[in-house]
């Protein structure tokens, strides 16, 4: 605390470097399994168990990490985190069978989740509210940044001895970067580290989270003391509107759209990566700019009319312009059935990651021999069964179309880079800020945890229902769905959603205490005389 100027650039490196370990981990082992698969000889289930575990490593710490997260503190979760993944590393990069690799994996999504959360809830509590949006949506920055990263390494060590190795390995460096970063910044975590540390950064908004405060169990979520079903109900209505809307799933037409529009073979799915990857970044960087001074709610209703209007567009081009839709689809080629693929549910937090790029190495080789069309059913089992229905549907030959239907393919296009963006500045990176804002500080980390599970969740059943759904009623109107959804999402915000901009943590926990949400968002708010709005919470428990 004797350099307060190194303060808030100490924690903008937490919070991207989190991020950027965040997505690196979760896209890696997309260029890794093509030589895990030669030098295991993995099967097609074991490739599944190998990517799923990161699933079930990153569930686990959702259910349990908040406890870690309030009894020890937030600093203290991270470096712990930050440990269990360089552990999760080792056992990956030197790992001689199967069993150390799934249990490598499984390690890193434990360590991931549980970092992600305990990232998201120290930055909101370190700085003070002029700071916060900027500084914990730079953690979603980071992700998207992680994931590029990771494409590029997968790229360069592709064709080296032991490449996969070093991809895994590569994932300590971001976190050790972290870790130092951590040991110059004050615990801020524990009450008493409250009253003595935070002053400088909150403004005395420590002393009004003073010691005298109640404990609160997770049942209380549930419960009426404190409002806390009415923060319950707008932290749940975030993270599932998040899901419902489709998100996991829209980008896994990337590369149909792309080709449909003229971009042939592997340079459809870099263009996607490249394209997708520079649209997130730049939507994620505006929504930094604007988070502060616009404020959450502009931001979430704004994102949500847009993602309505796009997911709508697309499923209205669909219906003029009918693309490869049907459930059925060639075998996926061994290598392209990866995690961190677009609809891959192993991507928490609503994250959308961008389709794999093509190298000179694994273009048009199948690893094992695939010949006849299959009926892809998912399953609990295969995470990763989603995103398989399309990606080879690419591959073969199409005619030009004709030029009405070439402007409808194009329109598909925009409106894919539309729905991005829209995601990438509204629901993607504001719902875990509101999150870290809107719980009192006692509970902040089981309260993050528990909504974190259902986002996991919805985000499952959301991926493995797609091909059912488009077999039932079609893809164009699979996607007019999810428009329905957005604008659905739209009236929750509208209605339920506070606006924080400009808030202290005290603050905001006084209007919640209060049971009366500040919904104006045409403005800069003072701490006094804000307009106030009642919303009714149901009762029933």
């Amino acid at each position: 605390m004797g350099h307060p100027q190194l303060l808030l650039p100490l924690c903008a490196s937490v919070s991207l470097l989190g991020g950027l370990t965040f997505g690196y981990e979760l896209a890696v082992v997309s260029g890794a399994l093509l030589p895990l698969q030669l030098d295991f000889g993995l099967s097609c289930l074991e490739q599944e168990l190998l990517v799923g575990s990161l699933l079930l490593g990153a569930l686990l710490a959702s259910l349990v990490g908040g406890i870690f997260i309030d009894q020890y503190g937030r600093k203290q979760a991270i470096l712990g985190s930050n440990l269990v993944l360089l552990a999760g590393s080792l056992s990956l990069g030197l790992a001689g069978s199967l069993a150390w690799l799934v249990l490598g994996r499984l390690v890193a999504g434990f360590a991931i989740s549980l970092s992600s959360m305990a990232c998201c809830i120290y930055v909101s509590e370190l700085v003070g509210p002029r700071q916060r949006g900027v500084l914990v949506s730079l953690y979603e920055a980071g992700i998207t940044l992680g994931i590029l990263l990771s494409y590029a390494l997968n790229y360069a060590l592709a064709g080296a001895p032991g490449g996969w190795r070093h991809m895994f390995g590569w994932a300590a460096a971001p976190a050790l970067l972290q870790s130092l970063s951590l040991f110059c910044l004050p615990a801020g975590t524990t009450k008493a580290a409250a009253n003595k540390d935070l002053i400088p950064l909150q403004g005395g908004e420590a002393t009004k989270l003073g010691l005298g405060r109640p404990r609160y169990s997770l049942l209380d979520l549930f419960r009426a003391r404190d409002n806390m079903r009415g923060r319950t109900v707008v932290g749940l209505g975030l993270v599932i509107f998040q899901q419902l809307t489709g998100q996991p799933n829209v980008l896994c037409y990337a590369s149909t759209i792309f080709h449909s529009v003229g971009f042939r073979g592997g340079s459809s799915a870099v263009l996607a990566s490249v394209g997708l990857g520079a649209v997130k970044v730049v939507a994620t960087l505006a929504a930094m700019g604007l988070v502060d001074r616009a404020g959450r709610r502009a931001l979430l209703l704004a994102g949500c009319a847009l993602m309505a209007l796009s997911v709508s567009g697309i499923g209205l081009v669909s219906f003029a312009a009918p693309m490869d839709s049907g459930p059925s689809c060639l075998a996926m080629p061994n290598a392209t059935r990866l995690s961190g693929l677009p609809g891959d549910p192993s991507l928490p937090r609503g994250i959308t990651p961008l389709p794999l790029p093509t190298t000179s190495e694994n273009q048009g080789k199948p690893v094992l021999s695939t010949s006849k069309k299959i009926k892809l059913h998912p399953r609990a089992g295969n995470p990763t069964a989603p995103p398989l229905r399309m990606a080879l549907s690419t591959a073969s030959p199409a005619p030009h179309p004709a030029p009405e239907r070439a402007l409808l393919h194009w329109t598909a296009l925009v409106c894919m880079m539309v729905f991005v963006s829209a995601f990438s500045f509204g629901f993607g990176p504001v719902t875990w800020l509101v999150l870290s804002e809107i719980y009192p500080m006692e509970i902040r980390g089981r309260a993050f945890a528990f909504c974190n599970s259902f986002n996991w969740a919805c985000n499952l059943l959301v991926s493995l229902s797609f091909l059912d759904l488009i077999g039932t009623i079609g893809l164009s109107w699979t996607f007019l769905l999810y428009g329905l959804t957005a604008v659905l999402s739209l009236g929750f915000i509208y209605s339920f959603v506070p606006e924080t901009k400009g808030l202290s943590l005290a603050e905001i926990d006084q209007q919640f205490q209060r049971r009366r949400f500040a919904l104006s968002f045409g403005h800069r708010q003072s701490s006094a005389g804000i307009p106030y709005t009642r919303i009714e919470v149901s009762a029933a428990s």
